[in-house]
Parts: structure tokens; C-alpha cells; sequence
């Protein structure tokens, strides 16, 4: 198979994105062994039960990477202990979002919480922050470069939101790179999703930024309502020759199961075989 290489580099690198409810930490067995797991923030359910779920998944042989999600934070205070929690628990990764939370005083955005994090003594060898091949729906694509352009003295890595079109991906990029972003990037694709239970679980808790474009995006909502769960395979393999770029940075994969975890782990298998 051509981009052979650079298949295998997204599928070896991959980190799965799962949702904290009461279930999860059960289905999250289903994983590969060892797998790399990212731990989501709703409003809803507050930043300790990503703490919490981090927790049982470290327990569990997982290595973690909690969102922290600025507008969450009430104080310093609640930062500390937070990253207190994530260090006893063996995390060596975070996630730093501004969040979907109206409130953030203490930290109204993402940069301020890598700020503030900078004159804590946290555990985190690697940060990683948010970025937008689709846009977003509340805030100008300028504004989105200059906010990566500003984080990246400070963070490791950079994340997408969900994206179907691996042709979006790579123009966006390459005017990122143009423009001076070089923080390596990891791709969000959607995992083996139903669309029913993806909509189930927006309308219960609220994905957030995992989710907004959808809202805005008919061709991709299109894709999800045909019929049986939304197949990744396709995708990875048209991303496969951006992934041997070297210019590119693309060194792995950010997979949102919506929880649906054991289909998107014997698909990513088989992928892997």
C-alpha cells in the first residue's frame, strides 16, 4: 500500500478521546493496552470528574491526558489542586482549552492558563492546545492563528477539532506553517461513530468544541446521517501522505470515540494489522 510509512505513524501515535460519564472508565478497558487516553472537561460534569476518570484510567495501565479547561477554574487554588491530583495519578501530558464555561475569571482563556501553569510546578512534559482546520463558529480565523501563533512558546503539541476532509486539513495547514505555527499536530478524525449515539450524547452533557462544527458543517452532518457508523479508514488513508511530509509535523492521531470504544478499538486493530 503506498504512504505506508506515514499510515502507520498516525495509527502508532494515536490518542483516544473519551467522555467522563459513569460507564467510561469500564469501556475504557476495551483499549488497547497502554493506549494514550484524553479526558474531556464538560461544563456539566465539572473538572473534577476528569480528574477522577484520569485517575481509574491511570489505575488501569493508561497513559492520560486531562483537559484543563480554563473557564472552569474558579482560582489558583483549584489549579493546584487539580495539578496536585494529575501528578499523584502519574500524568505527564495535559490538554489546555479555554472551555465552553461562561464563567473563567481567574483564567478567561487557554494562554492564561499556560501562563499560569508556567509558575507552577506541574508534571507536564507536554502541552498540547486546541486548533481549527474548519473554523470556528464565534471566532475569526485570524484570531485563531494569532492565538496558536501566541501559545506556542508555551505548549508542545497541537490537536484538531473533528474533521471528515483530509483536503481541508492539509490547505489549513500549510497556511498555518506559512504563517509560522510549527508545533507538531496531531489529526482529529471521528472514531467508529454511530450517528444516533453521537447526537444522544451531545444532547445529555454537551461536547462542546468537540462538536461545534457539526453544527455549522452540513456536508459532515450529511456524512454521519448515512447509513451505519461513520468508517475512519478512508480518512487515515488520504491522510497518510501528509504524515510523510516532513515539513508537516503531522505525528499522530486525535480519536474521538464519543465513548463508542470498543467498535473504534477493533477497528483501529485491524488498522493497525
Amino acid at each position: 500500500m503506498a504512504n505506508t510509512n506515514g499510515r502507520r505513524r498516525l495509527l502508532e501515535n494515536a490518542t483516544f478521546e473519551v467522555i467522563p460519564m459513569k460507564s467510561t472508565a469500564e469501556k475504557a478497558r476495551d483499549l488497547p493496552a497502554g493506549a494514550t487516553v484524553s479526558v474531556t472537561a464538560s461544563p456539566d460534569k465539572g473538572m473534577m470528574a476528569t480528574v477522577e476518570l484520569c485517575e481509574s484510567l491511570a489505575a488501569d495501565g493508561f497513559r492520560i491526558v486531562p483537559h484543563i479547561s480554563a473557564r472552569m477554574l474558579g482560582s489558583e487554588q483549584e489549579l493546584r489542586e487539580i495539578v496536585a491530583r494529575l501528578r499523584d495519578a502519574g500524568a505527564t501530558r495535559a490538554f489546555i482549552i479555554g472551555g465552553d464555561a461562561q464563567e473563567g475569571t481567574t483564567y478567561p482563556d487557554g494562554f492564561a492558563l499556560l501562563r499560569a501553569l508556567e509558575d507552577l510546578d506541574h508534571p507536564f512534559t507536554e502541552l498540547g492546545v486546541a486548533a481549527y482546520p474548519e473554523g470556528h463558529p464565534s471566532i475569526p480565523d485570524g484570531v485563531l492563528r494569532r492565538s496558536l501563533l501566541e501559545k506556542q512558546p508555551h505548549a508542545h503539541y497541537m490537536a484538531t477539532q473533528m474533521c471528515f476532509d483530509a483536503g481541508v486539513i492539509e490547505k489549513w495547514l500549510l497556511g498555518e506553517r506559512t504563517a509560522g505555527v510549527s508545533l507538531p499536530l496531531l489529526v482529529g478524525i471521528p472514531g467508529v461513530t454511530d450517528p444516533a449515539r453521537l447526537v444522544s450524547i451531545g444532547a445529555r452533557i454537551g461536547v462542546g468544541q468537540s462538536l461545534r462544527y457539526l453544527r455549522k458543517n452540513r456536508a459532515a452532518v450529511l456524512k454521519l446521517l448515512r447509513p451505519g457508523p461513520f468508517d475512519p479508514s478512508k480518512l487515515v488513508n488520504r491522510l497518510a501522505p501528509l504524515a510523510e511530509e516532513e515539513h508537516a509535523k503531522v505525528v499522530g492521531l486525535h480519536v474521538f470515540t464519543f465513548n463508542q470504544i470498543a467498535p473504534t478499538t477493533a477497528w483501529y486493530e485491524k488498522a493497525l494489522s
